[in-house]
């Protein structure tokens, strides 16, 4: 067998030597992610003879030119064997390093049956959650043999939230995170640390400082506060989502959904006597046809709705039987309003109830609050971007199963819905005490009984 001679960063050194569950490697450009991904999946596959590992990217270009092009100028050939139809590499003990991509929710079905040991995201936030929890579910098998999820990511993209709340948020770098699916950990890299590309490569750092402010925060300094192309800058968790309180009997509820057989977004929102919007239900469901999203929507609360929002294109109807989406929802018992649907002035409107302004109390507030259980809505909302064809100011439509929810706000808001109307007490027929009569004499409402 040829020598092999490598040569690694400590951080890479750190993540190849991680026996955590749930590993996530890199957050800045140039920290040598990929690179410490296929001396990693080398390392394992040589030490645990017939052992199987997924090395996966979004695309299968992206791991033409990345991934698999490091590996065949790495792994020596006397050791492994790349079939390039299968796309899967051989080494002679037996061992399997799989190359995989998903592009879409769809491409998951042809891992719907298999095992691996170890499964490698190499850019994990361009993948959406439910990929990685739905391959999370592949890690398996009777061999005693360490399993881990191995991933090396910049901030950024589609998958920028989801990652950061779940390595990012809850602990500082290389602390050790406690859950019930296993260990996680979150180990840094920065360009800095790479002292082979440093010496190899010294202007890099000057291209990265010729990136936008937001760019430059994100992959020179790994920062995962912001990231480039991210559509509502205005989110801020601990501003916009709320604990859930009480829905006063004088707000007004409304309705508003998204329906197709991939997903029905239904939304519940109250509005305040000053306008403040609370999303307080959500229903969000998968292959449901037109009856049964109008069954669960029906009975999914108890309160009266003043209006159901629909976009207008349910409106249109079917060419096989003449009959529209909105009109099965009404024979259903579910009445709803149509809304036209212009989604760049949509989204905009949406950023205006997002932006924090003064509620007349001295406090600075998003007119929008989501309740905390409105889970689908939180996490989709972060994670839009820009779209990169047609109108710059549009939200983009890929991935589709983020858009849901934030497309059932959307129409909520393009209903124009009232503010709720605070009954006005008849202070003059209350009996109180002098005390009580003072504070409503300051107060100014007055009463003398």
């Amino acid at each position: 067998m040829n020598d092999i001679n490598l040569s690694i960063t400590k951080k890479q050194k750190a993540f190849i030597d991680a026996t955590e569950t749930e590993v996530l490697f890199g957050g800045a450009a140039g920290g040598g992610k990929s690179y410490a991904q296929c001396i990693d999946a080398m390392l394992y596959a040589l030490k645990y003879k017939k052992s199987k590992q997924l090395l996966l990217r979004r695309t299968f270009p992206e791991l033409e030119l990345s991934i698999l092009r490091t590996v065949r100028e790495m792994y020596p050939s006397d050791i492994w064997k790349y079939n390039v139809q299968q796309h899967t590499g051989r080494f002679a003990n037996g061992s399997l390093i799989d190359f995989g991509y998903i592009n879409s929710e769809q491409d998951l079905t042809r891992y719907q049956s298999a095992e691996f040991d170890v499964i490698r995201f190499d850019e994990l936030t361009h993948f959406t959650e439910e990929m990685y929890r739905y391959l999370f579910s592949r890690l398996r098998g009777a061999n005693p043999y360490p399993k881990q999820m191995k991933s090396s990511t910049n901030p950024g993209n589609v998958g920028h939230s989801w990652v950061k709340a779940r390595f990012i948020d809850p602990a500082p770098p290389d602390t050790v995170i406690e859950t019930p699916q296993g260990t996680r950990r979150f180990i840094p890299s920065k360009v800095q640390d790479n002292v082979f590309l440093m010496q190899s490569d010294p202007s890099y750092i000057e291209r990265l400082q010729n990136l936008s402010e937001n760019e430059q925060k994100a992959l020179l300094h790994g920062s995962w506060d912001v990231f480039e192309g991210q559509y509502f800058t205005e989110w801020r968790s601990d501003l916009h989502v709320i604990d859930p309180i009480e829905i006063q009997p004088w707000w007004q509820v409304y309705r508003a959904l998204d329906y197709g057989l991939d997903r029905l977004a239904c939304l519940w929102a109250a509005f305040d006597e000053i306008g403040n919007a609370y999303v307080f239900r959500e229903l969000c469901v998968s292959d449901t046809i037109v009856s049964d999203a109008a069954r669960m929507i029906l009975s999914a609360g108890d309160e009266p709705v003043v209006a159901t929002f629909m976009p207008s294109d349910l409106l249109g109807r079917s060419s096989q039987t003449g009959v529209s989406i909105y009109e099965t929802f009404s024979s259903c018992g579910l009445s709803g309003t149509p809304v036209n649907n212009p989604r760049v002035p949509g989204w905009l409107n949406l950023k205006e109830w997002m932006h924090p302004v003064d509620d007349g109390a001295g406090n600075v507030r998003p007119r929008l609050r989501i309740f905390s259980t409105c889970r689908e809505l939180i996490r989709c909302i972060p994670q839009l971007q820009y779209a990169k064809t047609g109108d710059p100011s549009d939200v983009a439509k890929d991935p589709h199963d983020i858009t849901h929810a934030p497309d059932a706000l959307r129409y909520l808001m393009d209903g124009r819905p009232k503010p709720g109307v605070k009954p006005v007490e008849d202070h003059h027929h209350i009996h109180r005490t002098p005390i009580q009569r003072q504070a409503a004499s300051i107060l100014g409402y007055g009463g003398k009984r």
